[in-house]
């Protein structure tokens, strides 16, 4: 089927992402066929698997850039949004450079996902604190602010690892700080107020 369908089946590498139905539509097969070819070329190595109907060509899998990733990363878990060190590399305010994972803040569950050579990292959180995320490029990250605070909330409960020499914090609204450090634990705002001398 592969050699039959060569051309159509090119567009994938293009994609970020597909599902089983855009496969069918790609090649107008059913989608019982679909899903018989996806898992197919899962097993032959063409297709990483991402979650349930959601599947990447490796090669693409091995080619992903940054706005890529962060979608897919929105993807693996429902809710999400990229957050913590990820966030701030973004935001450039640490020095520290990512290569292999992405880190997103949920409000599941606290899981790894690996399709591929990237690790998902999630790490729940409470409702209350799953807030001030923006969608930039139709994904969701939160603020630079943000990905700071949650940083040190996991990191006041001895959850998560700092190194806070590469950070510049000078780069971080401190009114927005203030304002939202309103919704976390007092040990973390004792932290972060200390960090930021505000």
């Amino acid at each position: 089927m592969l050699s039959n369908n060569l051309i159509e089946f090119q567009n994938l590498f293009r994609l970020s992402y597909f599902t089983v139905e855009d496969v069918a539509a790609l090649l107008n097969i059913q989608i019982q066929s679909a899903r018989v070819f996806c898992s197919r070329y899962t097993k032959k190595g063409l297709l990483v698997k991402l979650k349930n109907n959601f599947y990447i060509t490796s090669k693409k899998s091995a080619e992903l850039n940054i706005p890529e990733m962060f979608t897919i990363a929105n993807i693996l878990q429902v809710p999400s949004y990229v957050s913590f060190m990820t966030g701030l590399a973004y935001y450039e305010i640490t020095t520290q450079v990512l290569r292999d994972f992405i880190e997103s803040a949920s409000l599941k569950r606290t899981a790894n996902y690996t399709p591929g050579t990237i690790i998902y990292r999630y790490y729940k959180l409470n409702k209350n604190l799953y807030t001030d995320f923006v969608r930039i490029n139709n994904v969701f990250i939160a603020t630079a602010e943000k990905c700071f605070l949650d940083s040190v909330y996991l990191y006041s409960f001895g959850k998560y690892k700092i190194d806070f020499s590469s950070l510049d914090l000078n780069k971080l609204d401190k009114k927005r700080l203030t304002k939202l450090l309103n919704i976390y634990p007092s040990k973390t705002k004792k932290i972060a107020e200390k960090l930021c001398m505000i």
